[in-house]
């Protein structure tokens, strides 16, 4: 299924190809814990940027492997190149639409990520 995903003040779209029932994760680690993200990890080729690349600014930390990036008009995180997965995104699940049918919500330890990081690495491949 194509879902699309977009910020608040819609500057941002993107379209992701998944399933209608999805497996999302919530981490628990110092950025994701404040920003509410609900990961759906797919590979480069389920993901594509519609519009607003020049609307998108990027915010790195720690080895700078995750690339953070969020609308600059409203501040919403659609999508994120994730440092458990580089060669993949992470797509807001709250950001989808429409609505998954069926959401599962896994929690996710990222605040003891280097002992749990190798879970969610198959998420990424085809």
């Amino acid at each position: 299924m194509l879902y699309r995903a977009s910020c608040h003040c819609g500057a941002v779209v993107a379209e992701v190809d998944a399933p209608t029932e999805l497996e999302v994760e919530d981490c628990n680690c110092s950025i994701c814990y404040r920003s509410g993200i609900l990961h759906l990890i797919v590979s480069k080729t389920r993901f594509r940027l519609l519009q607003g690349a020049e609307h998108l600014r990027l915010y790195t930390f720690n080895t700078g492997t995750a690339k953070h990036y969020f609308c600059q008009t409203c501040g919403i995180k659609v999508f994120y190149i994730p440092r458990s997965n580089p060669d993949g995104y992470s797509v807001n699940a709250r950001c989808l639409e429409p609505p998954p049918a069926k959401l599962l919500v896994v929690p996710f330890d990222g605040r003891n990520w280097e002992q749990h990081a190798h879970l969610l690495a198959h998420k990424s491949q085809d």
